[in-house]
């Protein structure tokens, strides 16, 4: 019995050792934010002038990453936060409209969109124009298309003109319909304005980990274009905005930056007469202003008129906390000619201020 216990107590040891042993190989890896670098964003798909860069790009800071995806390749993206909202395309200028009386694709047609534009004359856009685009503030209770109901029938068909903005050829109007689905989804039904059968359907899934999931309507699939809402930053490129003709009305930007609201990024600008970019410091923190409009950054980092003061802004940079808290300073480099840059590849610089 002594030999049994004795061989019972080896097998014993032996198998505690090995689970420490698996423990010890097996850790949890924590990556830390980085420190910070330079980076040459590719806004470029191909032969296109860089003031109509083909691709938005995505950057996150704590990971040196950078994701470009291509403006045209997404017509509408599904939020998947509480609300059931829908966004469609600013960035390749795509306008909307809601047919009130309509609740079924085949009630709308051509007739319906006699007198339609769903866009602007980027010489002389009118304040009312805002109509056919999500709110430029990235306010997702502020969509053309209204909150998807519980309720299918209260749903309405939209009619989208898919956009041309800096340089997209154009596409055929789609008129569509969004509803909910069984499994806590969307649903949107599509075709044609002149298609009066054989609609298509895609489901679209809620996920946590993004702020949208994203469809094309051309290839009729859901398609990969924000990053997970952890991890990206900002946004670099060309979309419907605002400027002022007399009073506030959409207009066609290069260049632009806009925060990830959603993820909880926010930023401040500061002015290098207060304060240099590089003797910004954690000290500093603290007394920072830091706001989570969508457009913070926007137009403001860079001058394009005159032609001959185009270039980056060297009177302001801005500092920005991602939604882990770690804060990070920004300049940028250059992105014009004028400023030994490139149109389409702006050259950023950011380094890590404080760790979340």
């Amino acid at each position: 019995m002594n030999k049994l216990n004795s061989m019972f107590a080896v097998v014993l040891m032996a198998s505690v050792f090995a689970a420490c042993s698996k423990d010890e190989v097996d850790p949890i890896i924590v990556v830390p934010p980085s420190d910070g670098s330079t980076m040459t964003l590719n806004g470029i798909a191909g032969t296109e002038d860089g003031a109509s860069a083909a691709n938005s790009v995505y950057v996150d800071f704590s990971a040196n990453k950078q994701t470009p995806v291509l403006r045209s390749s997404w017509d509408l993206g599904f939020y998947s936060g509480a609300e059931f909202r829908v966004i469609i395309n600013n960035s390749t200028s795509a306008g909307a409209k809601v047919i009130q009386t309509a609740n079924s694709l085949t009630a709308v047609g051509e007739a319906d969109t006699v007198g339609l534009v769903l866009g602007f004359n980027q010489m002389s856009p009118k304040a009312e124009d805002f109509n056919f685009y999500d709110a430029i503030n990235g306010n997702i209770s502020s969509t053309v298309i209204p909150a998807v109901s519980a309720t299918a029938s209260d749903n309405k068909v939209i009619i989208l003109n898919r956009g041309t903005g800096g340089g997209i050829a154009a596409r055929a109007w789609i008129k569509l319909l969004v509803t909910r689905n069984a499994t806590g989804g969307y649903t949107v039904q599509y075709g044609t304005i002149k298609q009066t059968s054989g609609f298509k359907s895609v489901d679209v899934a809620k996920d946590a980990g993004f702020n949208f999931k994203f469809v094309s309507l051309t290839s009729g699939t859901t398609v990969n274009v924000e990053p997970a809402k952890a991890s990206w930053d900002i946004v670099w490129g060309y979309s419907v905005y605002e400027t002022n003709f007399g009073q506030m009305v959409p207009y066609n930007f290069s260049d632009l930056i806009f925060l990830n609201k959603l993820g909880g990024v926010t930023a401040a600008q500061i002015s290098t007469d207060t304060k240099s970019y590089a003797a910004y410091a954690e000290a500093d923190v603290a007394s920072t202003n830091f706001l989570s409009n969508r457009d913070e950054i926007g137009s403001k980092w860079r001058i394009t008129s005159p032609a001959a003061s185009a270039g980056v802004n060297s009177k302001v940079f801005y500092v920005i906390k991602d939604g882990a808290g770690n804060v990070y300073k920004l300049k940028f480099n250059s992105f014009h000619a004028n400023d030994a840059g490139t149109r389409g590849k702006p050259v950023l610089e950011y380094k890590l201020v404080k760790k979340g």
